[in-house]
């Protein structure tokens, strides 16, 4: 079923990567240097690469947002383990609680 939803997704935008290729392969000039009649600084590249290059900084500023936006949750997450293995390694602590306890290895008479 995996495979099969993989395919789904991963053949439908490959044809679309290649149409989007294909249809936008004339060289275009893009220009770092808005001042300069001829522009000092300036790429010529293909228009698909511009396209590709602009959703690859999308992905990744969104990516490193994203992580930004959440570190509250793994502050959180953090505190809370630390709390949890402190209680685990001193569970004479808490009044009236004992630390949970494992059988011991079961041993057969054979």
């Amino acid at each position: 079923m995996r495979r099969f939803v993989t395919l789904l997704l991963v053949v439908p935008l490959t044809i679309a990567v290649i149409v989007i290729s294909v249809a936008n392969r004339a060289p275009v000039t893009f220009s770092f240097d808005p001042i300069g009649s001829p522009p000092a600084l300036s790429l010529t590249a293909p228009l698909f690469f511009f396209l590709f290059a602009t959703l690859a900084l999308g992905i990744l500023f969104g990516g490193i947002a994203t992580w930004i936006g959440q570190r509250k949750w793994r502050r959180a997450a953090r505190s809370e383990r630390a709390n949890t293995t402190r209680k685990l390694e001193r569970p004479g602590e808490t009044p009236g609680a004992s630390a949970p306890t494992l059988p011991g290895p079961h041993r057969n008479a054979a």
